[in-house]
Parts: structure tokens; C-alpha cells; sequence
């Protein structure tokens, strides 16, 4: 995973992050596109995230550990990514279950991005994906203030933003665009980080 990333260089550098010090679960059983979204990780600063292969490794992990921020494969096998992401809502595990959410597809037709919407992720990340994607979208999901609601059958964040942006910017293309400025520090401890190369599941 040595391989230099294209673009991490020029991200904007209005945006202005520090993931160095939260807890990221990778869920990716796809080896080549796990190892493209590690090293976008690491090259924007994450030193604690978890790379693993399948529903069942993750809902292990989450079950062990807090994690702040979640990016899911949308193709892991037998369609398990919405099943992830419904049992994940609904496991009311503090903080995991109300962490945000991406999903990263390649593929953004609407009924996908309404079926991501109902199960609660919080947005979709398109494929192929950039340093500045991968950062635009982090900053989003952590700057919105979307409140968790249960409603029937679904439990997730707030459905009924419209496509907007904040200050009634203009609308997005899928979710919603991210914000042009933003500052970010999603928490995390202090304790040692592991590698850069992130860590793999046992």
C-alpha cells in the first residue's frame, strides 16, 4: 500500500481537518478498493482506522470497540452494506449507533441513494473516488446537524433535508454537496494511534 494517490496534494486547502485522533471502520471486501480508500485515509491524516471484509467482522468490531466515523462498500457480498447499516441504527450501541455513515458505491442511481437514505446512511460516496471526494464528504457528515429520529420502521438521521445545503446554498447532486469552508475534529482519545497503514481485523 505503498503506492503514491493521486491528488492528495491538492485537496483545497481551505478545508482545514484532523482525523489523526478518531476511530474509522473500513468495511471493504473488495482488496483493491479497500487499499485506494486506506491510503486516501492516511494521506489526509487518519492514524486509527480498521480495515475488514464483511458484515460479520464489522458487527463484531462495533460490538468491541467506539468508532466515529463509518465508510461501508455498497457491493459487499450479498447485498450485506444495507444490512450493515439497518443493524447498525438499530443496535443502540453508544456512540456507534449514531455515528455517521458513508456509503461508497459505483453506482449512484436514485433507487440506490433512496435505499441508502432509508436504511441510514448518511450520504453516498461516489467511485471512482479522490482525496478531495473522500474529504469533501467527511466534512459534510460531520457538519450537519441532522437529528436522529425514529419513525415506523426506520431509525436513522433525519430524512427530510431535501437536497439542501446549509445558508441555503445550492442543492446537491446526490445527498447533498459539501460544504465550501469547514474545520473538523471529530473527537477521539489521546491513546497511542496504530500505523498509518491502518489496521486490519483479526
Amino acid at each position: 500500500m505503498r503506492d503514491r494517490v493521486d491528488g492528495i496534494a491538492n485537496i483545497d486547502p481551505k478545508a482545514r481537518i484532523n482525523l489523526s485522533k478518531i476511530r474509522i471502520l473500513l468495511v471493504d471486501d473488495h482488496p483493491h478498493g479497500g487499499a485506494i480508500l486506506a491510503q486516501i485515509l492516511s494521506g489526509l491524516g487518519a492514524r486509527r482506522f480498521v480495515r475488514c471484509s464483511s458484515m460479520e467482522e464489522a458487527q463484531q468490531l462495533v460490538e468491541q470497540d467506539e468508532f466515529q466515523l463509518f465508510l461501508v462498500n455498497a457491493n459487499l457480498r450479498h447485498s450485506m452494506a444495507f444490512e450493515f447499516i439497518d443493524w447498525l441504527r438499530r443496535a443502540n450501541l453508544q456512540p456507534n449507533s449514531f455515528a455517521p455513515l458513508i456509503l461508497v458505491s459505483g453506482h449512484t442511481q436514485r433507487s440506490l441513494v433512496e435505499k441508502a437514505r432509508d436504511c441510514g446512511a448518511n450520504t453516498v460516496l461516489a467511485k471512482p473516488v479522490s482525496p478531495q471526494a473522500v474529504l469533501d464528504r467527511i466534512l459534510w457528515v460531520a457538519s450537519e446537524a441532522r437529528p436522529f429520529v425514529k419513525s415506523g420502521g426506520y431509525l436513522g438521521p433525519d430524512r427530510r433535508f431535501h437536497n439542501s445545503r446549509p445558508d441555503g446554498a445550492a442543492t446537491g447532486r446526490r445527498f447533498h454537496d459539501p460544504p465550501e469552508d469547514a474545520e473538523l475534529d471529530l473527537g477521539g482519545s489521546d491513546d497511542a494511534a496504530p500505523s498509518a497503514e491502518g489496521e486490519e481485523a483479526a
